[in-house]
């Protein structure tokens, strides 16, 4: 049965939160031939794969574990399979696709839907090492001094070379209280430096939305939630009743989330038939335009728009301020964004397994593929670590200034 979610999260990504087919695979006796192990495996739905490839390397590999591995005894058939499995799907060379057996399935579905222990970042593979795509607001991982960008290369002394996403936030993830040490090198350091975090219960947080003195209206989006649309028109509601012609998106270190939430706050800006998304399945099938569904919530000829981007900012952020960008809606300003363009879709295996896979790149309205490039912002502005230090936020204050000069 599918689970009816499509998701763009940024890289591997997997919160850390809580931590975050193929059947008829059949374990036998140890002396079976190679023609009988091979007629063990079956493939129902697509019976010509048995003959398309050689299961016996499978069930020596299967026995020399037996024979020579000391701890061979301690590993379930059943653990094995799952083993297998994940190395088929990591067979497509694809980062973003994942088979998640049932502890990590668990661990994936309560990080996508509710409050959680852990340290509060976004991780995933970029370069080849695994880089923090952004903390969360008021986390652990935030107050540690943690940035989107940052490359862990060790967790608890262990080498993150190899290392898969799923992997990362097994060792990551714990109970409130205890801690972590992430070795961490940032862009611009001679070294890396050790960072301890603490974990403690982690509250996904959504949107916030002020009025700020200066009668500029800011709205922080923090993921695509299955909510979030709905607290999107909230706050926008709030900014047309508060008088305000000034409004700031900020979606700095929003990592993404569900596809059909960026359409919808797409839909708030954009006139009904624009292009927001085209999802390209390859030879899998015809590409699906989304298009806005002009919900003609806001007076866009008497407002001013600016969005703000980070590195942090990815996939389902990419696809919003992506498509505010290209329509002529609102600027960009920031940094140039994660660079993650593809569409994964939620499966489940058995009734505790899913799978993550890539089933789509997606374009923006432009018809451009930014993974690994990202966005570019059209007011470029640098944030350093006296900036950081000091409080002070020069890509807010330059969208200010964006609204008074028009440039």
């Amino acid at each position: 049965m599918k689970i009816r979610a499509k998701i763009v999260l940024g890289a591997v990504s997997v919160l850390i939160l809580s931590g975050v087919f193929f059947t008829g695979f059949s374990a036998g006796s140890h002396h079976r031939t190679s023609e009988e192990q091979v007629t063990a495996v079956t493939n129902k739905d697509n019976p010509s794969v048995v003959s398309q490839a050689d299961f016996a390397p499978f069930w020596k590999v299967w026995n020399i574990m037996d024979q020579k591995f000391p701890g061979a005894d301690k590993i379930s058939a059943q653990d094995r399979v799952y083993g297998a499995i994940k190395g088929l799907v990591a067979s497509t060379g694809d980062p973003y696709s994942v088979f998640f057996p049932p502890q990590d399935s668990k661990n994936f579905s309560d990080t996508i839907s509710g409050s959680f222990e852990g340290i509060g970042m976004e991780v995933g593979i970029k370069d080849k090492v695994l880089t923090v795509i952004a903390p969360l607001k008021g986390t652990p991982a935030e107050k540690a001094g943690i940035l989107p960008g940052d490359k862990i290369l060790k967790i608890n002394g262990k080498t993150t070379e190899d290392m898969s996403v799923d992997q990362a936030v097994t060792i990551i993830r714990g109970p409130k209280g205890t801690s972590v040490t992430l070795s961490m090198y940032r862009e611009g350091k001679s070294k890396p430096n050790d960072v301890v975090v603490t974990r403690d219960v982690i509250d996904v947080p959504t949107i916030d939305a002020k009025l700020r003195p200066d009668g500029v209206y800011v709205i922080s989006l923090y993921s695509f939630s299955a909510t979030s649309a709905t607290l999107m028109e909230k706050a926008l509601e709030d900014f047309s009743k508060s008088g305000s012609k000034q409004l700031v998106l900020d979606l700095r270190g929003n990592p993404g989330g569900y596809l059909d939430s960026a359409v919808d706050m797409a839909s708030f800006f954009l006139p009904e038939g624009d292009t927001i998304v085209t999802e390209d399945f390859g030879k899998n099938g015809s590409p699906k335009i989304y298009r806005s569904k002009g919900f003609d919530l806001l007076d866009m000829k008497n407002i001013k728009v600016a969005v703000l981007v980070d590195k942090g900012s990815a996939s389902a952020s990419e696809i919003l301020s992506g498509a505010l960008q290209q329509h002529n809606v609102a600027p960009l300003i920031g940094e140039t964004t994660y660079g993650k363009g593809s569409v994964q879709e939620v499966l489940d295996v058995t009734k505790d397994t899913t799978m993550k896979i890539t089933v789509a790149k997606w374009l923006t309205p432009n018809g451009s593929w930014i993974s690994e490039h990202g966005l570019k912002p059209d007011i470029a502005v640098t944030v350093s670590d006296k900036d950081i230090a000091n409080h002070v936020d020069p890509v807010l204050n330059r969208a200010l200034e964006y609204f008074k000069t028009g440039k």
